[in-house]
């Protein structure tokens, strides 16, 4: 039996970027998070014949897609055969929904650049991140989710939001901090989205640069910064104090259903 991919090891699909495997990572009670459950990434618009053929072979029962409707009108998922779609709208609540308008932000690279010099990408990602926590339509959408992770009959589950970074970062975090997942790797994980995102915005990253934009303008706003995970765990502690309060007063998931979780999601 050959050996198993470290935790997070990105898995290589040519049209799906940021795909990996949330599972592996040891717990506080000695066990392990549930390979081969739990799957995140993009958004599947890209996806092609052969790279759904692959996905196909991971078993995966559900996808959860938590963009907006307008980023789901825009870029519409690549239906996967005999898979069933849930949508989760994280941010139906958010006026600004800082996540969701980046691919027409940077359709005007001179626009965006402005912005990003004056700061207000790396504050306005931070507001979301809160957001994540304190929309009621997140709560909604984060509930709903790690409900459907109770259910055998919808596992294995491919998640995602856009970019797979954000929504789909807070997310993961929130179930691994809940399976017991030391908070150094709930935020190692969040921070691999670094080195398999951003290598697929190499185009746009070349575009902009060819308008005067340096590359680490870009790099907090296309790709994850360890500050806005600290701001969505911020207002968790805020609102709730601990994650189980957490899920039980704002996502809807009793301390029952909790320890229902780590025991079917770890092993």
């Amino acid at each position: 039996m050959g050996a198993q991919p470290v935790p997070g090891a990105g898995i290589p699909l040519a049209t799906l970027a940021n795909l990996r495997d949330a599972g592996g990572w040891p717990t506080a009670d000695g066990r392990r998070v549930r390979r081969g459950v739990l799957f995140r990434s993009t958004a599947l618009d890209r996806l092609s014949e052969a790279d759904a053929a692959t996905l196909s072979g991971f078993g995966i029962r559900t996808v959860v897609d938590f963009r907006t409707a307008l980023e789901r009108e825009n870029q519409p998922d690549r239906v996967l055969e005999g898979v069933r779609t849930l949508i989760h709208d994280v941010l139906a609540d958010s006026t600004v929904a800082a996540p969701t308008q980046m691919q027409a932000f940077f359709r005007d690279p001179a626009q965006a650049l402005a912005f990003l010099e004056s700061g207000r990408g790396d504050r306005a990602m931070r507001g979301a991140y809160r957001e994540f926590v304190t929309l009621p339509s997140a709560r909604a959408g984060v509930g709903a989710f790690l409900r459907l992770l109770l259910e055998d009959a919808e596992l294995p589950v491919l998640y995602h939001c856009t970019t797979g970074k954000d929504r789909t970062g807070w997310a993961t975090a929130v179930v691994l901090t809940l399976l017991g997942v030391a908070e150094s790797d709930v935020y190692s994980e969040y921070l691999l989205t670094n080195a398999q995102l951003l290598p697929a915005l190499e185009p746009l990253f070349r575009r902009f640069e060819a308008h005067g934009a340096p590359r680490e303008l870009l790099v907090p706003v296309l790709g994850v910064d360890r500050s806005y995970l600290d701001e969505a765990f911020g207002a968790m502690r805020e609102a709730y104090g601990t994650m189980e309060r957490y899920a039980a007063d704002g996502l809807g998931i009793t301390l029952a259903e909790q320890v229902e979780l780590r025991a079917r999601l770890t092993q």
